[in-house]
């Protein structure tokens, strides 16, 4: 699993930024999630949606890692947390980024500043391009390219509707991934952890990158399953990012006030090490 992977990573190498960190602030919004840590790290990650009806009593969830319990909490005790919700497996996400966010900056990485994937990849040779996740901003410039572009979606309404001829199901990225000449995975992947079963099945020598919010943590795992580069998203205003959380903000909202979006280039190629 590329999460406990990458925890596992952090653990070894950087032990000691991981023990006694302490979540001392969140902010859980409707788009995203922002977290800062004990020792001032920021991370954010796209708040994975809530399927469950809270208004049905044996759904009311007054346990660990809900509201109130959150704040003052050790890390350790997120990642050691049996259950599973939409609020644990988000702030794993947006923690592993805040940790994340140091290491990224001290410059053990490629990096190249105020850079997007997109305009990294070659659109105009008629390559098969699939996007997991419906990046509206992507998909317009992938369509307008002329290059083969599916859209891998869980439902065609995320896709507006001069792009729906582009969707496939989600559950069919089997049909799809190992054909392809690019596959950019949202980090909204990261956070449903299906991010594992899609990088299984894409075929070996395909340009792969993951980007958006979610994706800011360290890539050296990423790197190992056959990612080439990683979008990641850098704080540069702390005040102005729980701001824009907690009043409905996505993810282009961070970047008109308070981010700045970095690509990390994997030195060895495509990552299939």
């Amino acid at each position: 699993m590329i999460i406990a992977e990458t925890l596992q990573f952090l653990k070894e190498r950087f032990s000691d930024r991981y023990d006694d960190l302490i979540i001392s602030d969140v902010r859980i919004g409707v788009h995203l999630t922002a977290v800062r840590l004990s020792d001032g790290s920021l991370g954010v990650a796209g708040t994975l949606e809530d399927e469950q009806l809270h208004c049905l009593k044996k759904n009311r969830d007054y346990g660990e890692f809900t509201p109130t319990r959150i704040r003052g909490r050790k890390i350790a005790d997120l990642f050691a947390y049996a259950g599973r919700s939409f609020i644990t497996e988000t702030l794993k996400v947006a923690v592993l980024n805040a940790i994340s966010s140091g290491i990224i900056a001290e410059g053990h990485y490629n990096v190249i500043e105020d850079a997007d994937p997109i305009d990294m990849v070659d659109l105009d040779s008629g390559k098969t391009i699939t996007l997991v996740g419906a990046f509206q901003s992507y998909i317009q410039k992938i369509a307008e390219s002329g290059s083969r572009l599916f859209v891998l979606e869980f439902n065609d309404r995320h896709l507006s509707r001069e792009h729906r001829q582009h969707f496939v199901p989600a559950e069919a990225y089997q049909t799809v991934l190992p054909g392809s000449d690019v596959v950019i995975i949202t980090g909204s992947a990261l956070v449903n952890n299906t991010i594992d079963g899609l990088l299984s099945a894409i075929s070996p020598g395909t340009q792969v990158i993951v980007t958006g919010p979610s994706s800011s943590l360290v890539p050296d795992v990423l790197f190992r399953h056959r990612v080439s580069m990683v979008g990641a998203t850098r704080i540069l205003d702390p005040g102005k990012l729980f701001e824009v959380v907690g009043e409905s903000g996505a993810g282009y909202h961070l970047y008109r006030y308070c981010a700045q979006k970095i690509c990390i280039v994997n030195e060895a190629g495509t990552g299939n090490q």
